[in-house]
């Protein structure tokens, strides 16, 4: 259950993600709000494991950075300006299953009746909680949503295949962080112009965002990725959206509602039915990756090394 703790730091983070990022950050600057959120994250992140890429995760990282960091935090944000926060998060909560479908060809692991049982009553309830039947449909904002849960989704999964056991966790994703940011910077210069002045609350924003919502919270969920099925990561991700919910109700003041309180009894219910079955006395078996073929010969080449 410990891992399953950490990997929940992480939704939970995100979900207090929305409410800072528009009460506080520039609206305007998307591109230089990704990067500001990435690049200090990363950095802070290699700072701390002082380790550097080691032959194939060099471009493992930027290929990584690029799928989790850089184009997924553009489609959330053009997301989230083109749809009302509630049709977008429920177009997000179709992640689990879309891990499920993608970790079975890839990790092989075929999602069990717990896992799809889970998901499907996870989504009705984010349906539940958020669908009011007032809201706008932007046909480009669903296509901005889909295509963020597809490739977040395949970059999670290539996460855990390459997240094998001689690998750092924390250093792979202080490498993702750093090289989606990195990508980022010139795009922001090129299309925003100069970096955009900050106010003293933005600072305290960003930096909120960079080392809760990002770093910490990336390193929590490939760590759970890596030592669970990706069916209970993807069903703990369902936090975000409650978290959200609640965040609204203790801040902004919303009320629950008799709907919303239901949908988030049928969410936790399905985070509870896809979690890891315990076995033994000490509780949870690990979840090792299978090892694939270019990694067998070579450990040093996909491992990381003082730097």
């Amino acid at each position: 259950m410990r891992w399953v703790a950490l990997t929940a730091v992480a939704p939970v983070a995100w979900g207090t993600n929305y409410y800072v990022t528009h009460e506080f950050l520039p609206p305007d600057t998307p591109l230089y709000g990704a990067a500001l959120r990435a690049l200090p994250a990363g950095l802070v992140l290699l700072g701390l494991c002082r380790q550097r890429p080691r032959g194939a995760w060099w471009w493992r990282s930027a290929l990584l950075g690029l799928l989790n960091v850089s184009v997924f935090f553009v489609l959330v944000y053009a997301a989230s300006q083109l749809l009302p926060t509630s049709i977008a998060s429920t177009v997000m909560a179709v992640s689990p299953l879309a891990m499920m479908l993608i970790a079975w060809p890839l990790v092989s692991e075929r999602p069990g009746t717990a896992h799809l049982a889970g998901a499907a009553i996870g989504l009705g309830g984010v349906c539940l909680m958020l669908l009011t039947g007032t809201e706008g449909i932007s046909v480009p904002g669903i296509s901005a949503s889909a295509a963020a849960v597809l490739v977040s989704s395949f970059g999670h999964i290539l996460t855990k295949r390459w997240n094998t056991v001689g690998t750092d966790v924390l250093a792979s994703t202080a490498w993702q962080l750093t090289a989606g940011g990195l990508f980022l910077l010139p795009v922001a210069a090129a299309v925003e112009g100069p970096p955009p002045a900050l106010s003293p609350s933005a600072l305290l924003a960003f930096g909120y965002v960079t080392l809760i919502a990002t770093a910490l919270a990336f390193a929590a969920w490939f760590s759970g990725l890596r030592h669970l099925p990706s069916g209970t990561v993807g069903l703990i991700g369902l936090l975000n959206p409650v978290t959200g919910v609640l965040l609204g109700t203790a801040v902004a003041g919303d009320v629950l509602t008799v709907q919303q309180l239901c949908g988030l009894a049928l969410v936790l219910f399905g985070v509870v039915l896809g979690r890891p079955a315990r076995t033994g006395r000490r509780g949870g078996n690990r979840i090792r990756p299978r090892p694939v073929p270019d990694e067998r010969p070579a450990r040093e080449s996909s491992t990381c090394s003082p730097g």
